[in-house]
C-alpha cells in the first residue's frame, strides 16, 4: 500500500498539462478544490468530474496509475462516510437496531465521499505533472506578495517543495525497513489495533533516525553549494507565460463559473 501512494511523485511524460506553467497549475488546484465546496447539487460535481476527466486524458498520466493512489486513504473515506452516514439526522430512511441512516445523512456521505476523491485525484495530479523545481519556483512566484508583510518567502517555497519530495523518499524507506522487519520475524498484520500499534514501534525509530540522517545530508549539500536563500538568486530556467498558459487559465475560470454556477441550482 506504500507504494500506490502517488502524492507528491513526479510521472514523467510529454503532455501539453506538463508543459503549462506551473503557476496555472497551482491556481487551477487551489481553485478546483475550492469549487468542491460550493456544490449544493450533483450536477456540480458532474461538471468537476467531467472537467477532471478532461485533464487526467491531457495529461497521458495513467488513470489507473493515479486512482492506486487511493488505496491509502481507504480507511480515512470509509470513517468519514460511516460517521456521516449514521450520525446525521433528519428524516429517517433505515433503522436497524439502534442505526438510524437517515436522507441527509446519506446524502451527506455520498458528497463527502465524491469531493475527498476528487481532491486527492485533483491534488496527486498536479504533483504527478509538476517537476519539485517548477513546483518551488512557481509557489514562490504566487507568494511574492507576502514578502510586503516580511514572510520569507523562497524559504518557505523551499520547504514545501523539499517536503513533498521526501514524501515519495520516506515511503520508500519505510518499505524497506518493514521488509527487514518481516524478515527478522515482525508482525504487522494480525492482532488488534494495540497489538499493531506496539508493532509499528521497531518501525517508527529506524524510520526517524533515517530521516533525520537524510536532512542532514541534505543540509550539508546545500551549505557545500553555498545556498544562502533567496536574496539576489537568479533562474536558470525563469518563469514566462505563454500562449497555452493563458487558455489554460481561460479554461479554468471558464470551468469555475459554470461549475460553481451550476452547482448552486436548487431543483
Amino acid at each position: 500500500m506504500l507504494r500506490d501512494i502517488t502524492l507528491g511523485q513526479y510521472y514523467q511524460t510529454e503532455s501539453v498539462i506538463h508543459r503549462l506553467d506551473p503557476r496555472v497549475k497551482l491556481g487551477g488546484t487551489l481553485g478546483y478544490i475550492i469549487s468542491l465546496f460550493f456544490f449544493r447539487n450533483f450536477l456540480g460535481y458532474g461538471v468537476a468530474a467531467v472537467f477532471l476527466a478532461t485533464v487526467i486524458g491531457l495529461s497521458h498520466v495513467p488513470f489507473r496509475f493515479i486512482v492506486k493512489g487511493m488505496k491509502a486513504i481507504v480507511f480515512l473515506l470509509l470513517i468519514t462516510v460511516t460517521f456521516n452516514l449514521f450520525l446525521t439526522p433528519g428524516r429517517e430512511l433505515v433503522s436497524v437496531w439502534k442505526l438510524t441512516i437517515t436522507v441527509e445523512g446519506l446524502r451527506t456521505a455520498v458528497t463527502m465521499a465524491i469531493r475527498l476523491t476528487m481532491l486527492i485525484i485533483g491534488s496527486s495530479l498536479m504533483t504527478l505533472t509538476t517537476t519539485p523545481n517548477n513546483l518551488t519556483d512557481g509557489m514562490e512566484s504566487m507568494m511574492k506578495p507576502l514578502k510586503a508583510f516580511r514572510v520569507p518567502v523562497h524559504e518557505v517555497a523551499m520547504i514545501m517543495s523539499i517536503a513533498l519530495r521526501f514524501i515519495p523518499i520516506l515511503l520508500e524507506e519505510t518499505d524497506k525497513i518493514m521488509k527487514a522487519q518481516i524478515a527478522r520475524g515482525a508482525d504487522f498484520e494480525t492482532g488488534n489495533i494495540v497489538r499493531r500499534a506496539k508493532a509499528l514501534v521497531p518501525l517508527l525509530v529506524p524510520l526517524f533516525i533515517s530521516a533525520f540522517r537524510r536532512a542532514n545530508d541534505l543540509a550539508m549539500a546545500m551549505e557545500a553549494r553555498c545556498y544562502r536563500g533567496g536574496e539576489g538568486r537568479t533562474k536558470m530556467k525563469p518563469l514566462i507565460y505563454q500562449r497555452r498558459d493563458r487558455l489554460g487559465q481561460i479554461c479554468i475560470l471558464a470551468y469555475l463559473a459554470i461549475s460553481i454556477t451550476a452547482g448552486r441550482l436548487r431543483f
